[in-house]
């Protein structure tokens, strides 16, 4: 049967969760979740919110999926052990450092791959194994078709969302929140810029582009199952513990029943919340008609919240099945023991039996008193017991046996259970830094392969794999004067896409190319088979020494510094594989497997080039990339060429330039600054992160 996965941001989210029949809540706790903003949980709540879960049969999963500094890591692995110690079954991340340290520290504990991870096809799934992860959240963007290909295949578990919000961004890949504002989604404090209003060309349509309905697959569940996937997902760590109980209330009914939603039920989702009704969207594959927002909650939904926590608090809807003996003997202490649906057993002993004046106790009365487990996390399933003749036992001494069993089986059930836990792995140990920092240049059109640019002979050009292939002639201008070119991914390609871009680098390594800039661990195993040597791009996010460390293993030639980090922690990064940074251009804010442009003039131009703009005035360039989707630039350019002493003092491999926008003047202008030539600078132009840091 599906596991229900239900949001737990408070302590009463979890009771609502929990008696609303979910399998398992997920949780976070400190500063290191992609919900930072929620409630969350202290020490002590935690601990009482798994000892409430384990008790009642409950799994916890706790929520550690952000990226995690150098400095930070010790004190991430000192939550993750106190996770450990107290039982949770669980711990959902992101960061591959942090990854590593975990499996390193903790090896008994099961780690899942987050959402942030960016899973999109089947070999990340095989990636997330062979990194000692059991369960992989699979990408919210993915269809039915493409979520069942890669679960019949996985050799690990697959979860995926099943109701909640829809980031417009794919998880994990979304900068715009930390770009614009300090407030990572990466770091767990994104301000959800997507649900802002835009307009494109000055059209006032459609206002809300990048806000997408609630997604809800309650109807699904059955094809869900049958197509093997472990665990289902509700979203809304954010939202009212109403709401969590509400949601999960409903999914509950309809797996345990095998039914599909009633009508009352789907209005009640819908009043619970929604943004223009729901969409499935992205699990049907037609992309239309998925935007929405959410309008104010009126007196109804008040109404209805108001009676959902009626039905939760104070009750217990969740009860575990437990059977319980007894033996009553005259001038002996009476013995009892309970067993539950898991094995555990306890045994209690009450008060010696007196001689019955009356009425005797018999056996059918106290296994009747034994079974009244009202109000307690149990339901007696079977009651037995022996019983000497002509003695008595009052309903007291009965109900104060039961309750020392119940009591017994509580602390029995709430044992977490035993781990390893190992000392904090050393941390790496980084090579020296490169006298003289490779150049490399990035292009987005063929019009920026220019034979102007290329004899300003940088050391390496990133290019479009699709692009390259199609504009071979214009790379050799490159290649002819001894640059290094190297083929760029796609930062999503999934399963249906592979052999497509297989193909492309098949034919590009044929024809010399022999290096590839990869954005994903899912894209490995394919830049490989192509006979590709590969580097790591942004989309890695690597952002502290052990997930540089990580990516070394990997075997990767080289590796991007995540540009949300500072400079200073770029600089005290152990580099135990060569490291470059982004010092110039529009960095990538969201990539989407949305059309903006459709969206915005009901008719796509993606061929052209379009800006969305926010309230403020500021123009997002918006560019079609791989398959249609649409990637977001930052309005503003990084620039750094009159800050060159803080970037060579980084300790870098490599320093790249990353044209999107520009013409085929403009990318030689630029480039010439960064040789210390030329008095370029962009008209608005940003430090990026790398001064600021985010939150």
């Amino acid at each position: 049967m599906l596991e229900l996965l239900s949001p737990a941001g408070s302590p009463e989210a979890v009771i609502a969760a929990v008696q609303n029949g979910a399998d398992a809540v997920y949780m976070g706790l400190g500063n290191f979740n992609a919900r930072r903003s929620a409630k969350n949980f202290s020490d002590e709540e935690f601990e009482k919110a798994v000892r409430y879960c384990r008790i009642r049969g409950c799994k916890v999963y706790v929520t550690m999926n952000t990226l995690v500094g150098d400095r930070e890591m010790e004190n991430a692995l000192k939550l993750a052990r106190r996770v450990s110690d107290l039982g949770a079954d669980a711990i959902l991340v992101q960061d591959l450092g942090l990854l590593s340290v975990l499996r390193r520290a903790l090896p008994d504990i099961p780690l899942h791959a987050s959402t942030q991870m960016s899973i999109h096809n089947l070999a990340g799934a095989e990636a997330a194994a062979e990194m000692g992860l059991t369960r992989a959240v699979l990408a919210r963007e993915l269809s039915f078709e493409q979520i069942k290909f890669i679960t019949e295949h996985s050799p690990i578990e697959t979860e995926i969302f099943v109701h909640g919000a829809l980031c417009f961004c794919h998880s994990g890949q979304c900068y715009m929140s930390s770009l614009i504002g300090r407030r990572s989604g990466n770091r767990g404090m994104c301000a959800q810029p997507c649900r802002m209003e835009y307009t494109m060309g000055g059209r006032l349509e459609n206002s809300h582009p990048l806000s997408l309905k609630d997604n809800c697959l309650v109807d699904r569940l059955s094809e869900i199952e049958d197509a093997g996937v472990a665990c289902v997902k509700i979203e809304g760590r954010m939202k009212r513990p109403e709401y969590t109980g509400i949601v999960t209330g409903i999914y509950s009914k309809v797996i345990k029943e095998h039914r599909a939603p009633t009508v009352d039920e789907m209005e009640l989702l819908e009043q619970a919340f929604s943004r223009d009704g729901f969409t499935q969207g992205y699990f049907n594959g037609d992309k239309k008609d998925m935007h929405g927002i959410r309008s104010e909650s009126d007196r109804e939904a008040e109404r209805i919240f108001s009676d959902a926590r009626k039905e939760y608090i104070d009750s217990e809807m969740r009860r575990v099945p437990i059977k319980f003996y007894a033996v009553v003997s005259d001038k002996k202490a009476v013995r009892a023991a309970a067993i539950d649906d898991l094995g555990n057993k306890v045994v209690a002993f009450g008060k010696e039996p007196e001689n019955a004046i009356r009425q005797a106790i018999s056996e059918d009365m106290l296994n009747d008193r034994l079974s009244k487990t009202g109000g307690t996390p149990y339901y007696c399933v079977e009651a037995q017991s022996r019983v000497q003749d002509k003695l008595y036992l009052s309903a007291a001494a009965i109900n104060e046996l039961r309750r020392k069993l119940v009591t017994a089986m509580n602390e029995k059930r709430a044992i977490p259970p035993e781990r390893a836990s190992l000392p904090m792995p050393e941390p790496p140990k980084g090579r020296a830094p490169a006298a003289d920092p490779a150049v490399i240049y990035q292009v987005l059109s063929a019009e920026q392969l220019s034979d102007e640019l290329a004899e300003l002979r940088p050391d390496y050009i990133y290019v479009p794999a699709q692009l390259m292939d199609e504009n071979f002639d214009k790379v050799k201008l490159f290649t002819e004067r001894g640059t290094k070119a190297v083929a760029v991914l796609p930062r999503v390609i999934c399963d249906d896409q592979v052999e497509s871009v297989f193909k492309i680098l098949r034919r590009l390594n044929e024809r010399g190319i022999s290096e590839a800039l990869v954005g994903n661990v899912g894209h490995i195993k394919l830049a490989r088979k192509a006979g590709m040597k590969i580097r790591a791009d942004f989309g890695m996010n690597v952002f502290n020494s052990y997930s540089l460390e990580m990516v070394g293993k990997m075997s990767f030639l080289s590796a991007t510094a995540s540009f949300e980090m500072r400079l200073a922690q770029v600089r005290d990064m152990a580099k135990t594989v060569d490291t470059e940074l982004i010092v110039y251009g529009r960095l990538p804010l969201m990539v989407s497997d949305q059309c903006v442009i459709s969206h915005c003039t009901g008719g796509c131009n993606c061929q052209n080039q379009v800006q969305l703009s926010d309230r403020m005035g500021s123009a997002f360039p918006v560019i079609r990339e791989f398959e249609h989707r649409n990637v977001i630039y930052n309005s503003r350019k990084l620039f750094m060429a009159d800050k060159m002493d803080d970037i060579y003092g980084a300790g870098l491999w490599g320093i790249r330039l990353m044209f999107t926008t520009e013409g085929a003047r403009e990318c030689v202008l630029v480039a010439k600054r960064y040789k210390g030539e030329g008095d370029y600078q962009p008209n608005d132009l940003t430090r990026g992160l790398y001064y600021r840091g985010v939150d």
